[in-house]
Parts: structure tokens; sequence; C-alpha cells
């Protein structure tokens, strides 16, 4: 059957710091008189960064003339225009799709492959742009067509960002507002939606692709793209703005360890130390703030498990993905309409201990499933990981004791602290710094128990030590010289001597 048979009618560079004004007389110009200090304080200049009175006036490049700025341009709209060719582009669009839609059968081409599509819509285009007169040269009509074709069977604006490997987040805020981030900086895109309702439609195409819905009702959604990008939903009345869509893209050349080194995201000596608790079975906890680079980490990281074992991660929208041939991913499900049939991270953390895991990986703990992951950890599952939203590694410890008991597990502190204390090997933490990038800041070993108070010592520090003249930050990865606690269980797997020299 064609898709196409019906038819209708026509139809700063490193300022320096601003010098301080020297006191002149009330009266007089710029030739009065101005005491001599003597060698160890030398006359200053009265006009060296200061203003007709002496007082402090901040330099270009200075801090504060960089604050001053900020506070001007934050009255400013934070919405891009379409310009020049795409906006054209755009303008025959919103003429072409309502006549192209009359001449569609839009059961049979949601069959057809972007690719089939385009070639039977070449065709019914130039007929809709002879009805409208508009004539196009073979670049406009390429163009045109792609963006009809996303527009069908994509995600109409977005999949010019989706395409581009540069990007690594896209947030939209509402049909005349999207911003990315590009090389670990937020820029605004060059791209609008028709209306709410189009972007509406969208947001709801995304998430009905993996079985979760989206409306006044069911306001949130978590869902992934087909190539595991994460995506957040959140429509009105919660988002005052119209509906927002937050994608986090997925690489698709995964990121290694060795990579990771290359980019100054940590050290050789780090790269060692992490590839070796891996390999080794640590149970490892990677800590860090919203964007950090944690699922990265943490795929990096599952690259060193072995082949033989088996592996089974849990996730709210499944977004790892393990190069190894046992792994048997899990997903939550949300409740339904009734409030009904919701399976959380707990029920699938007690009941992936029935499976004969080697190893449980959690995408991230919030709440309860901590004290189950904990149990995993302490009972044979050596070598489970999981991520956690914190600031550094001692918070981390402090959260996973507020999210055990916080739940409806009635136990002592003490001993809640001394089972992570029991479970946990390593902490790795990871940063975003101002500059955009990303780096793992820490690397502490958790020890056990003095007291009520969980011990640990720290194998490897980033140190901050200066900012380069165009914003990069500049520091410096050290080995604390430590001898690991961790050793005796890289010795089991034949890696003591490395993991040794990396430490040290």
């Amino acid at each position: 059957m064609s898709a196409f048979g019906r038819r209708s009618g026509p139809s700063s560079t490193g300022g320096q710091k601003p010098s301080f004004g020297v006191a002149r007389p009330m009266k007089g110009g710029a030739t009065a008189m101005l005491p001599e200090g003597g060698d160890q304080f030398p006359p200053l200049d009265p006009f060296a960064g200061g203003n007709e009175f002496g007082g402090l006036e901040p330099a270009p490049g200075d801090p504060m003339s960089r604050l001053a700025d900020r506070m001007a341009a934050a009255n400013e709209t934070g919405s891009a225009k379409l310009e020049g060719f795409e906006a054209s582009i755009h303008r025959i669009k919103e003429q072409v799709l309502p006549r192209l839609l009359e001449r569609v059968d839009p059961e049979a081409a949601a069959t057809l492959s972007k690719e089939e599509l385009a070639e039977e819509f070449r065709p019914i285009i130039g007929e809709v742009l002879a009805e409208l007169k508009i004539n196009l040269n073979r670049r406009e009509q390429f163009a045109l067509e792609k963006v009809l074709v996303d527009e069908l069977l994509g995600l109409g604006p977005l999949e010019e960002l989706l395409n581009d490997p540069e990007i690594s987040d896209i947030m939209v805020n509402g049909p005349n507002q999207t911003f990315i981030e590009r090389k670990g900086k937020l820029e605004i895109a060059s791209i609008q939606f028709r209306d709410e309702e189009h972007l509406f439609q969208i947001a709801q195409r995304i998430v009905n692709k993996v079985g979760r819905r989206v409306d006044q009702t069911t306001p949130l959604a978590d869902a992934r793209l087909q190539d595991g990008s994460r995506v957040n939903v959140i429509v009105p009345p919660l988002s005052l703005r119209g509906t927002a869509i937050s994608i986090r893209k997925f690489s698709e050349k995964p990121i290694t360890l060795d990579m990771m080194r290359g980019f100054g995201s940590m050290s050789e000596k780090m790269a060692t130390a992490l590839k070796i608790a891996g390999a080794s079975r640590f149970n490892i906890v990677i800590s860090g703030g919203t964007g950090s680079g944690k699922t990265t980490m943490l795929n990096a990281l599952s690259k060193l498990i072995d082949p033989g074992e088996r592996v089974i991660t849990i996730e709210d929208a499944a977004e790892l993905r393990l190069q190894q041939p046992h792994w048997l991913p899990l997903e939550t499900r949300p409740p339904n309409l009734e409030g009904q049939g919701a399976i959380t991270i707990r029920d699938l953390v007690v009941n992936a201990l029935r499976m004969r895991p080697d190893r449980i990986i959690l995408g991230e703990i919030r709440g309860s499933e901590c004290f189950d992951l904990l149990a995993a950890m302490n009972t044979g599952h050596d070598g489970s990981m999981c991520t956690l939203h914190s600031n550094s590694p001692r918070e981390c410890l402090a959260r996973m004791e507020n999210m055990v008991m916080m739940s409806d597990i009635k136990v002592p502190k003490e001993a809640i602290s001394r089972q992570i204390a029991d479970s946990v090997d390593l902490i790795v933490q990871v940063k975003r710094l101002r500059d955009g990038s990303r780096r793992c800041t820490n690397i502490t070993e958790v020890i056990g128990m003095e007291g009520d108070v969980i011990v640990t010592q720290e194998l490897f520090k980033f140190e901050y030590l200066d900012e380069s003249a165009d914003g990069k930050i500049i520091g410096e990865y050290r080995a604390m010289g430590l001898r690991p606690y961790t050793l005796e269980k890289a010795k089991q797997f034949g890696f003591d001597q490395p993991y040794l020299e990396a430490c040290l």
C-alpha cells in the first residue's frame, strides 16, 4: 500500500589588580603635587585604575568589572532568533507542512524509514512548492526535505542538536528558548518551536517510545532516546514557561579511563589505580554533582570487569552501556493511572539478588535502596558499583547514612556506619569545575570505624593552583604517598605491586 495515494483539493586577559588612588586637594588640576613616599612607598599614578577623585575603578580584565558586566547583561532576554537561510527554510516549512499532511497517510508513513520517506516526499514537495509558487535551489530543497522528515518522524528542531557530536546537553525551556552545553559551557541554540502544542507533541513522542506518558495528571516523566540519551520532561502546570525537556546526550564513542587521562581529567597514576580497582572487584561509590560525569566514570570503570562475570545494572532510565557479554540491564517502572504497579529500584535490587549476579551496578542511589546495595556488597557481591549525588567523599558517607535512616528500616546509626565502612572500599569524587572541565578530584579509601566515626584516607587529590588568561583552571594531581588499605584485595588478583607503585 502506498503511503501517498490520497489527494485532496489544492488547498580578560588576567588583568592587573586596580591601584588605589591617592588623595588630592579638592581644587587644582592633574598637576597637583603628590606626596613622595620614598623607596619603600613610591608615588602612585593618580589615573592608574582610579577615577577623577582618585577612587577605585575596575580595570577591564578585573573580576569586579566582570561582575559589573554580568549585572548589566542580567536583563537581556535569553532567546535566539532564526536568521538568514535557517529562517527562510523555517518559513517555507510552515507553509508546506499542512499541504503535505493532506497528501500523506500517517499510518503508512510511520512504517517507512527516514530515507524511504525522503524519497517519497521529493516529488510531492515539488508539487506543493509549485502550487505555492515558491522556487528553491537544490541546497534549499534538500534542507527543506530534511526539516520535514524530522518533523514527521523525528523530534523536529531537536534533531539538528542531537546530531551535533559537540553538544552534550540540550535544555528546552518552553517553545521560545533552548540552551545547549558545548565543551562544558552553556550557550543559546538557534532553534524554535512553532508553539507550545508543537513542543508538547515532541515531548509525548519521546516518552511514548519507552512506554511512559506525560500529561497534566502525570506532569513528570523520565525517558531515554534510542541511542541511550537520558531525557527528563516536565509539563504545565508544574512548568510555568511551558513544556521543559532536558536531554543528557549519550556519547556514541565510549569514553575510557585512558581517554579521560588524555583529556586531563586525571593523572596516569590515578588511571592505573582505578583500572586495578575495577579489575580487583573493589566496591566503588562514584560521587559528584549534577553533570559532573558520574555515569561516564561508571561506564569507564565497567570496562575493566572480567568478561566471565554476570553483571546486572539497575536504573530509573537505562543509560549505562556496558561492553561485557554477560550483562543484563533492568529498569524501574512508574505507577499507572490508579497509582498501582510501580516497581522501584529497591524492588529490583531485592530481585537481582535471586538472579545469581557477580556484580550489581546501580545507576544512582537516592533512598532506601542504599541499604540493600550495602547488603549486596557485604554478602558476596564484591565489585558492585553505584553513583551518588554529593560534593565530597566525607559528605558521600554522610548521605549514605542519611538515606538508610530515612527509610523504614529501624537500624541504629552506629550499625549503619559500620556496614558502610565494611562494604565500601573506594569513593571516587568527580567534579565539573567552573571552566567547564570535568575532573576526578579525589580518590578516597574507606578504612573502617574508629569509635562511631568512619575512617577514610585520601590516596589522590586534585589541587587548584591558578587560572590561565583564557579562564582555564590550572591544577595538579597529587598522590598522597600512603600505603593503600585495599592492597590486600588487589593482591588476590595479582595487582599488588603496580597498585602500590601507583599510590606512592
